[in-house]
């Protein structure tokens, strides 16, 4: 008799179309989800079966596991035609999660497609990666620039003291100026795309509308980039790959856009929260300088990403106490992962930088996020926070943290609004000039005569276009 390459799961194992499932997305979830992490992992072990907006999929708890599954691109595959019930006809027509993960891009490719499509981002985001060339200087500097206007500006309209929510009067609308930098954006496009962004990601009614309404935006940029080609990223990928037509770079744009603009503002607003409540280490390695420390300490207990992008299984494996059928979908939590993690040896883990490295904040395995994406987004993270920090001399939280309001969909578990009393240091009339950019763990010295002590006055060309983005974010207003 022929051996059997890989194993079946039993005829008698449960399979997951058959177990009843509580929904993921509760009230109890918005308000504790570590709490509804550890009863899962209590009832079920490392793999749970939960609903999720009304169709089953297995949740991936523990640190091992979920690294297993990100780790192995043979058994778990990313590209959503390997999702059985789906091919079958079985998912509620509108099922509000699906339209994302039916755009036909990088991070849902597998194998030799990915690894293609990964070498043309690699490519193209390489000249904004080196901080001593010209795009990379001129990225950074803008960066620094144009956290520096925002503070200027909340001086202009609140004076040096006064109240502030740093999401949508900082974090947002810094987060989509530099979109529109890297990107090569013409003036007024991406209005509304972070909105669009949240409702794909959030899975709301209109997630469907809200992920075509920016999949056309960014189709409209590609093809503005491709008959005004500049020193932007959207010109460097078609650069990289000159066949992509116009509809798959926008597909490329929009995930970038995803990762720029709600997964990179969720680690910047992480990272505020995280000092602004007084975690120590945190605190620590922010006073010390070391704001590259600080970014993984954050991924860490807070990553920006909850729960990670489904994998589907490529045939019969047992996960946890149960065996998965192939076809089955996957979610590996790396919020869930992480409270697994701190929860094997705490004190080691939060004093040790080796361990705070641990975090899944940026996936792993062959779908993690590229190198050069990593490291643009910690030039962010560390330049906006490091800002504020320059700036203020005091911030406190108007809100006891545990009231804080969560967008806690599906994927990420995001403040909606972060606010603050504040004390900045002054308003002299003109702009401090950036300073050259640090390496993340370096700390800053206080004796440069270019580091900025003050809340710089606004460029009067730049105030017109901050007030435009300001208005769009919701909570725009003065909180206190």
């Amino acid at each position: 008799m022929e051996a059997q390459p890989y194993a079946t799961a039993p005829a008698d194992s449960p399979r997951l179309e058959s177990l009843r499932v509580d929904p993921l997305l509760t009230s109890e979830f918005d308000a504790d989800p570590a709490g509804v992490y550890e009863r899962l992992r209590r009832t079920y072990g490392p793999v749970a079966p939960v609903g999720l907006m009304g169709v089953p999929v297995w949740l991936v708890l523990d640190y091992h596991e979920v690294l297993e599954v990100l780790r192995d691109d043979s058994q778990w595959r990313r590209d959503i035609r390997h999702w059985r019930a789906r091919a079958q006809g079985q998912l509620p027509r509108d099922w509000p999660l699906l339209a994302g993960y039916e755009v036909r891009q990088t991070m849902f490719m597998d194998g030799d497609e990915h690894h293609a499509a990964r070498l043309t981002h690699h490519s193209a985001l390489r000249p904004f990666q080196d901080g001593h060339s010209p795009q990379g200087w001129e990225l950074r500097a803008a960066v620094a620039r144009y956290a520096d206007e925002l503070v200027a500006l909340l001086a202009a309209e609140s004076g040096s003291a006064g109240y502030a929510d740093l999401g949508a009067q900082y974090t947002r609308p810094l987060l989509l100026m530099v979109t529109t930098k890297l990107f090569g954006c013409p003036v007024g496009l991406g209005d509304e795309l972070v909105m669009d962004l949240w409702r794909m990601l959030d899975g709301g009614l209109d997630a469907g509308p809200a992920t075509g309404r920016a999949a056309a935006c960014m189709t409209r940029l590609a093809a503005h980039r491709r008959r005004r080609p500049g020193d932007d990223l959207t010109s460097y990928l078609l650069l990289a790959d000159p066949g992509m037509t116009d509809e798959q770079l926008g597909r490329e744009l929009l995930m970038n856009a995803v990762y720029l603009n709600d997964i990179t503002g969720n680690m910047v607003m992480n990272t505020l929260l995280e000092v602004l409540r007084g975690n120590a280490t945190v605190r620590r390695s922010v006073s010390d300088g070391h704001l590259g420390e600080t970014l993984h300490r954050v991924a860490l207990v807070n990553p920006p990403v909850a729960n990670m992008c489904f994998r589907f299984a490529a045939r019969d494996v047992r996960l946890g106490a149960f065996w998965i059928r192939a076809g089955d979908i996957v979610s590996p939590s790396a919020a869930a992962a992480h409270q697994d993690l701190l929860t094997i040896d705490t004190s080691h883990l939060v004093d040790s930088t080796a361990s705070t490295r641990a975090h899944l904040g940026w996936g792993a395995g062959q779908h993690q996020c590229p190198g050069a994406a990593r490291e643009l987004a910690g030039m962010i993270v560390t330049t906006a926070v490091g800002r504020i920090f320059d700036h203020f001399t005091k911030a406190e939280l108007t809100l006891p943290p545990d009231q804080l309001p969560w967008r806690s969909g599906p994927v990420v578990r995001g403040l909606r609004l972060l606010p603050v009393r504040y004390e900045l240091r002054g308003t002299p009339p003109e702009s401090h000039p950036v300073p050259p950019p640090r390496h993340d763990d370096e700390a800053p010295s206080r004796h440069d005569d270019e580091a900025p002590h003050a809340a710089p006055s606004p460029d009067p060309r730049s105030r017109g276009l901050l007030s435009a983005l300001r208005r769009l974010m919701p909570g725009a207003g003065r909180t206190g």
